[in-house]
């Protein structure tokens, strides 16, 4: 049984009040039907172990051969930085920088913070700078992005079947566990049972509907909702997990329009220009997304052609559609079912991640596909135009805040 205190909505901003949670059970938003609260049992000794476990598959996926390419009595063995070197190689920096971060450095340290917080916390006993570190992993949750790339693993598996064998090695299956316990450990991980380990110096709350009206500010990272009857005109910051306090955020609806925007101008190259450049004794082939659809479904491999037309044609599409929409519903002052709205937000910031399929194929084809005058491939232009729609809409969601949505349903006259 955890839990005794107000709390209010991240996504509504509405103030409840949450009692004793049973193990295993979450708390909803009454009124907008976000998760509040999860009680998780064990928490801390789970996603201690899950952390120590990822720690090591991650070592050794980093240090055996990942992938093998075998034409004949040619092989060509690969590691899980090789395709990230290759582009470093070819020129192809900006897109090398984020495969490197979302695979390698930003899981990696991940794991680290956490087991620097985590195994002092078993111990009863509080790190140095906890708060920092924890806010930095939270910061960083959405950048880290193995099992996406694990399913770019596959689709490469199935574009090059016919034309070698490929032969996993140690690290592809270290690293195919290591997806599902990284992906545990972060699930297992109690937020709320971790900063509420933070001490920090409480004042009063008065009880209102909506935390405007009780003057009080929702830290949107550690939950605290903090008064602001002392602000005085000054920036306030969160006192338990030190983040700058504002009621919105600042800017919401420019910024998500600047980086909509941006993001629709990236996709248009994107499209448009060869994503890959397949050099085969002497002759060149470029692919753009929709001909490496059609080619999957060609060669009567309907499901992954389905993926990625879903990943990198539908979804970047859809996520920019749909937060125009919620834009333009909030500039109009629409009351228009604010709950269908927020439960559209939610989708659109949960599915961008997996647009970066592609981009991810791309960079195992060209670590594979590295044979000389036999067989190369390049990335082609698209790919860096692509990598950056991704990225822009991932912040543009990140950008907007749902709980303007919910601003014109408020009665002020209450």
């Amino acid at each position: 049984m955890k839990m005794n205190s107000l709390i209010a909505c991240h996504d509504c901003d509405l103030i409840q009040w949450v009692g004793p949670v049973p193990e295993g059970s979450a708390v909803r938003c009454s009124r907008c039907d976000a998760v509040l609260f999860q009680n998780k049992p064990n928490s801390l000794e789970r996603s201690l172990a899950l952390t120590l476990t990822s720690l090591i598959l991650f070592v050794l996926a980093n240090t055996f051969p990942f992938l093998g390419f075998k034409i004949g009595a040619l092989v060509h063995e690969t590691n899980l930085i090789t395709g990230i070197h290759e582009l470093y190689i070819q020129g192809n920096w900006p897109m090398a920088t984020v495969v490197f971060l979302t695979t390698i450095a930003v899981p990696a340290l991940q794991m680290i913070c956490l087991l620097y917080v985590l195994i002092p916390l078993k111990m009863n006993r509080l790190p140095r700078k906890a708060k920092q570190v924890f806010r930095f992993i939270l910061y960083m949750k959405p950048w880290g992005m193995v099992e996406v790339f694990m399913i770019g693993i596959l689709v490469a598996y199935v574009k090059l079947a016919k034309m070698a064998t490929i032969v996993p090695g140690i690290a592809a299956f270290a690293f195919m566990a290591l997806v599902f316990v990284l992906t545990a450990s972060m699930a297992a991980m109690d937020e709320h049972l971790i900063w509420g380990s933070i001490p920090y110096r409480a004042a009063g709350y008065p009880t209102r509907r909506n935390t405007a009206d009780a003057l009080l500010i929702n830290c949107h990272i550690c939950h605290l909702l903090c008064p602001t009857s002392s602000l005085n005109g000054r920036e306030m910051i969160c006192p338990r997990c030190g983040t700058p306090l504002h009621r919105r955020k600042p800017n919401s609806i420019s910024r998500t329009w600047a980086l909509v925007l941006g993001a629709l101008i990236f996709y248009i190259p994107a499209n448009v220009l060869p994503i890959t450049v397949v050099t085969s004794l002497g002759h060149k082939e470029a692919d753009t997304i929709i001909s490496g659809v059609i080619y999957f479904l060609t060669s009567g491999s309907w499901p992954i052609a389905l993926v990625i037309f879903a990943a990198s044609i539908c979804v970047p599409v859809l996520k920019l559609v749909s937060l125009s929409y919620l834009l333009i519903s909030v500039q109009s002052k629409s009351k228009w079912r604010p709950e269908d709205r927020t439960r559209l937000y939610r989708i659109t910031e949960v599915v961008g991640r997996w647009s970066m399929i592609d981009v991810f194929v791309v960079t195992i084809l060209v670590a594979l596909v590295n044979l000389g005058a036999l067989a190369t491939i390049d990335a082609g232009p698209a790919a860096v135009y692509f990598c950056a729609v991704v990225i822009t809409t991932m912040f543009a969601a990140m950008s907007f805040d749902p709980r303007l949505i919910w601003d014109q349903m408020e009665d002020r006259n209450e």
